[in-house]
């Protein structure tokens, strides 16, 4: 049997609200989707879509479906409005993130490919973020004397 769902009609379940200042919608997960994601982010104006990060496994493809900003991509700013699109390829070390500079709701397409093992880079915070183990460190921390080397 097909389920037919309506962009306007998604149950709050499949709706992850980001302190009132964005949103996303889980098309992807709420249709059944098993190796995409499909998802509508809303960013109000003067805010952000995430932090600015990459993916080592994960591929992306952005179109703009309303309103106006900057794409933050690869250590540039770009103007983007609607019928803008972008795909970011994965293990390139290629970071992103979207800034509405705009008036009104900046709203994405954002799909992806879904990555067990993904290690997400923030540069600007030097972190990395490990997907599966919802595990977040910190690289300036690091452990400068440490190998594995284990017959010392």
């Amino acid at each position: 049997m097909t389920n037919i769902f309506n962009i306007d009609n998604v149950p709050n379940k499949y709706v992850i609200d980001f302190l009132g200042r964005a949103n996303t919608s889980y098309l992807g997960n709420l249709a059944g989707s098993k190796k995409i994601y499909i998802n509508i982010d809303r960013i109000l104006p003067g805010y952000k879509s995430t932090k600015y990060h990459s993916h080592k496994k994960q591929e992306e493809f952005f179109l703009i479906l309303k309103g106006y900003g900057i794409l933050r991509m690869d250590g540039k700013e770009c103007p983007i409005k609607k019928g803008d699109f972008v795909s970011k390829p994965a293990g390139k070390g290629v970071a992103h993130q979207f800034i509405n500079t705009g008036d009104e709701t900046l709203e994405i397409l954002d799909v992806g490919t879904k990555e067990q093992g993904d290690i997400v880079y923030y540069p600007d915070e030097n972190v990395y973020y490990l997907s599966d183990e919802e595990l977040a460190f910190n690289v300036d921390s690091k452990l400068d004397e440490w190998d594995s080397e284990p017959n010392k």
